[in-house]
């Protein structure tokens, strides 16, 4: 999984990458992921993307009780995954935002 984040963020090791040859589908494969290590039912999350010319929005679908394992205490679970998607994001010149649908 660390390789895989080193890769996301255009890293590799120690040393930085010029060029970041990530897509969209790695990010939303990425959330899918975390989102499905965090819940009790992880077959029931679903993690889709829509793109605009603008930006892209993941969108993370799941059990209403699973719904605070993805949000957490005042939304720090959250804000950390989007934060981490927002970084990867800007290696590629995209906007990307990640919501979670109740």
């Amino acid at each position: 999984m660390l390789k895989a984040l080193l890769k996301l963020f255009g890293l590799s090791g120690s040393k930085k990458v010029s060029a970041c040859k990530c897509e969209s589908a790695n990010l939303e494969g990425f959330v899918e992921y975390v989102v499905r290590t965090l819940v009790d039912a992880p077959d029931k999350v679903r993690v889709t993307t829509e793109e605009n010319a603008d930006n892209t929005v993941i969108r993370i679908e799941c059990q209403k009780e699973d719904i605070g394992k993805v949000v957490v205490k005042k939304g720090k679970t959250i804000s950390g995954i989007r934060s981490l998607v927002r970084g990867a994001a800007g290696k590629m010149n995209k906007v990307v935002t990640v919501e979670v649908n109740d």
